[in-house]
This record gives structure tokens, C-alpha cells and sequence, in this order.
């Protein structure tokens, strides 16, 4: 039996915890903010609560422990890393330690495709689990998603396709992946990593422990990502607008290896990333074997985006209202603002430590800018001259100021460039708030709650 302390018990680390004390570890909770909740969980599991605060106390928990497990949450830069570094204990996180179970797996590991990425990686992962299930196998998409890797580890599925975030990637040592795709690199999440390096390094874990038979799976147009690629010891697959590339787009058609796979017209959505995103996919799932050329096509044409990234909430007199509230970052923001000629832009909330100003960097699609939230100055800043802004105090003047602003045949976006930190408890409140009191302001009925399908 080993000693876990098991650091941020949100829904990563608690099914880490209950899945470490299902299997005989002792486990110690701790969190910057135990609530009751933690310490019935710590009844339940028999588990030892250490009350964070006392760096010194906390020193000495970890030097009375085997390894530790911080929670996605639990910064680079938080006094666990350095603590835990000093008393030389191994750090691991959830999706390294399912791994490690998977391998062990009595009749043998199962099939792993990964996604990595600062954007794009949601639909990816959802996408390659829809060709695995279109080609007649159990997939379990986990990881970043709603389900941990280690809880979908006692299921029935013939294969996972992890979502990896740089938090997860982190703390991996062994993590490997039959076919694994990087999709694209910006500067995210620089209030969690010491610096965009150490974000970069992160997401190159993806690929350190590819096999020569893996499927290393990298965008043409990224030729940083293509260098770390063809350093990996994996089979190096491009994606991308060039024929060159292993898969790619030529005029409206999606080509692989075989030749033919889609007509992009036949795609429920085909914007560029849309594209891109599929091609990643599809390199994933035919490469590794997992996925078959018809389940792969049938995806293609039948899939549909998941919720708040460029969906179309509704449209009226000419004017179409886009939910993108799932772009936090600029990088994801810059992507929605060139899928449109000329919109109305709602952007803002609290952000990440990122350069806001390069949202101005696509300001020839941008006719105006309704700035929201805590970073609503340094918005409104960046398209100073480019285009005419305004701030606005609620959701709701913003939606009514973007009305103002926009023409038929234009669309408003809401793309914030920003979490949701700031007026939400997350992107989806978020979303779903736009949503309904857009169709409030259009004089369209219903409310629209977490969850609900759009009409």
C-alpha cells in the first residue's frame, strides 16, 4: 500500500481520490478551500484531510508521502510544485496514473488516441470518439472532458481518446498514445505555467514516449509543432491546406492517404477550423488502425460542433448571433473573428494573463467592439482608432449595443477573448445567458439552461 496526497479536490482530483482508496493507497484530501463536501468525501474514503495553509506543515505532509497528485487546478506555481520538487517526490497527474492502470489491464491496455492544443481540442477529442463509434467500436471520450480518465478505465469501451490539457500533460512520464495530435500553439494559460516555455514543453509531452509504430500527428502550417514532431520517435502524419501534407484540403474536398474522403459541402459545418479539426481526426483514427473509412466519412458528414464555439444562436432581419463562448483565450477568439467578412464583436472578462491587444490583429473583419467584463478597458484599448467601441456594464447592454451597431447581413459575435471568472461560474453560464437574452431582445420565447439543445 502506498501513501497519495491527492492536492484539489475538484472532479479531477476526487475520482482520483476515490479510485486510489478503491484500490487499497491511503489517501490524504487537501484543498485551498475545503468545504463539507471534502470532509464527507474524506469520511467516506476513510482519507486523512490536511487543512492547506501552513507551508511548513505542508512541507512535512509531503516528505510522509509516497507521490502526489495535484488536481488540474493546482498551478505550476503553487507551493506544492517547489515543496514536492525539494523532497524529490514523484508528481503525477490523473491521466499519467490511468495510464499507468491501463497498461496493467488484465487481457492487455486498450487503444489510446490524445489531443492536445490551445484550441480546437473539445471537438477533436468528440470528434475522433464519433469515427471510433461510427467504425462499430466502444470509444470512452475522457481526459479534459466531463469524465476522467481514470473513471472510464473499469468501463467496456474498446478504446479512449484522451483530451489533454497542458495542466494534465504536465505531470506525465510514461504517457503514450497509439496516435496523438498537437493542433496548434498560442500563448494560454500563463496564470497557471511559470511562462509560455514551460507551456510549450508541456504540450510537447504528448509525443515524448511514441513508439515507431505510434501515429504522430502534426499541422503543416505549424512548423514549430513539425519540428517537435519529427523529433518523436513515432511515425510523423501531417494535416493541413497543403497537398503535401499526408491529409489535407484541396479546393472543396478532404483528402487522405486513399485518396477522397468528403466534399467539405457535405459537412454539417465547414468553416476552417471545422476542416482542420476533422483532418487532425481522421489522421488519428486510420492511422492507429482504430477507426475504419467509413466511419470516418459518416462522421465527417454527420457531425456537429459541441456547444459555445461558433454556434448559431438564432438569426432575424438578416443578422445571425454567434456563441462562441468557449474562445477564452485571444488565439481562440482570432479563430472565430476570420470565419465571419464583418461582424459585431462582444468580447471581455477576466483575463489569463495574455496580450488582449492581439484581437486587434484581425480588426479588417471587425465593424465594432462591445467590451464587457474586468478586461473591458484593455479591449476597447486595442481597437482604439481600428473601429468604434463601447462598454458595456451587463450582458444585456451589451447584446443591446451590438444591436445597434449591427447591419443585415453582418453578425454579432460573442467571442470574449477571456474566462468567465469575472460575471459567470463558467463559459457555459455564460453561453447559455447570451443565448437567452439575445432571443429576449429579438422578441424570441424561452429561456436556455446548461445542457439544452438550441432550436
Amino acid at each position: 500500500m502506498t501513501r497519495v496526497l491527492v492536492y484539489g479536490l475538484g472532479i479531477a482530483g476526487t475520482s482520483v481520490a476515490r479510485a486510489l482508496a478503491s484500490r487499497g493507497n491511503e489517501v490524504v484530501l487537501a484543498d485551498d478551500q475545503l468545504s463539507h463536501q471534502h470532509e464527507l468525501l474524506g469520511k467516506e474514503l476513510g482519507a486523512e484531510i490536511f487543512p492547506a495553509g501552513d507551508l511548513g506543515a505542508l512541507a512535512a505532509l509531503v516528505k510522509s508521502v509516497d507521490s502526489v497528485m495535484p488536481a488540474p487546478g493546482v498551478p505550476e506555481t503553487h507551493p506544492l510544485f517547489a515543496i514536492s520538487i525539494d523532497a524529490q517526490k514523484e508528481m503525477l497527474s490523473e491521466i499519467e496514473l490511468a495510464y499507468r492502470w491501463e497498461q496493467s489491464r488484465h487481457g492487455g491496455p486498450r487503444p489510446i488516441l490524445a489531443v492536445t492544443g490551445t484550441d480546437g481540442k473539445t471537438t477533436t477529442t468528440l470528434m475522433a470518439a464519433a469515427m471510433i463509434r461510427a467504425s462499430g467500436k466502444r470509444v470512452a471520450a475522457v481526459g479534459n472532458t466531463e469524465t476522467p480518465f481514470i473513471d472510464a478505465l473499469d468501463s467496456d469501451a474498446d478504446a479512449f481518446v484522451v483530451e489533454c490539457s497542458s495542466f494534465r500533460l504536465t505531470l506525465t512520464s510514461t504517457f503514450r498514445a497509439n496516435a496523438a495530435t498537437w493542433l496548434n500553439i498560442a500563448p494560454d494559460h500563463l496564470d497557471w505555467h511559470r511562462d509560455f516555455s514551460s507551456y510549450v514543453a508541456a504540450k510537447a509531452k504528448i509525443w515524448a514516449h511514441m513508439q515507431p509504430e505510434d501515429a504522430v500527428v502534426a499541422p503543416s502550417a505549424h512548423k514549430d509543432i513539425c519540428a517537435v514532431a519529427q523529433r518523436s520517435s513515432g511515425r510523423f502524419i501531417s494535416f493541413g491546406d497543403s497537398a503535401e501534407s499526408n491529409y489535407f484540403v484541396a479546393g472543396n474536398e478532404l483528402i487522405g492517404p486513399q485518396g477522397l474522403l468528403l466534399a467539405t459541402d457535405k459537412m454539417k459545418r465547414s468553416l476552417p477550423h471545422d476542416i482542420q479539426n476533422g483532418l487532425a481526426a481522421a489522421a488519428m483514427c486510420l492511422e492507429s488502425g482504430v477507426g475504419t473509412q467509413a466511419g470516418v466519412v459518416h462522421t465527417l458528414q454527420e457531425f456537429e460542433p459541441s456547444h459555445h464555439r461558433i454556434e448559431l444562436v438564432t438569426s432575424k432581419n438578416g443578422v445571425r448571433w454567434f456563441d462562441d463562448s468557449k474562445a477564452t483565450s485571444p488565439h481562440a477568439a482570432r479563430t472565430a473573428l476570420r470565419a465571419f467578412p464583418r461582424l459585431v464583436l462582444i468580447a471581455g472578462g477576466r483575463n489569463k494573463g495574455l496580450n488582449l491587444a492581439e484581437l486587434a490583429l484581425e480588426h479588417e473583419h471587425v465593424k465594432a467592439v462591445v467590451c464587457i467584463g474586468e478586461s473591458a478597458q484593455e479591449i476597447a484599448a486595442a481597437f482604439a482608432g481600428l473601429c468604434p467601441t463601447a462598454i458595456a456594464t451587463s450582458m444585456q447592454e451589451a447584446i443591446e449595443i451590438a444591436g445597434s451597431f449591427v447591419s443585415p447581413n453582418e453578425v454579432v459575435l460573442l467571442s470574449p477573448a477571456c474566462t468567465s471568472f469575472d460575471w459567470y461560474k463558467n463559459y457555459e453560464e455564460r453561453g447559455c445567458d447570451f443565448a437567452t437574452r439575445v432571443k429576449m431582445y429579438l422578441g424570441q420565447e424561452g429561456l436556455l439552461h446548461e445542457g439544452e439543445e438550441r432550436q
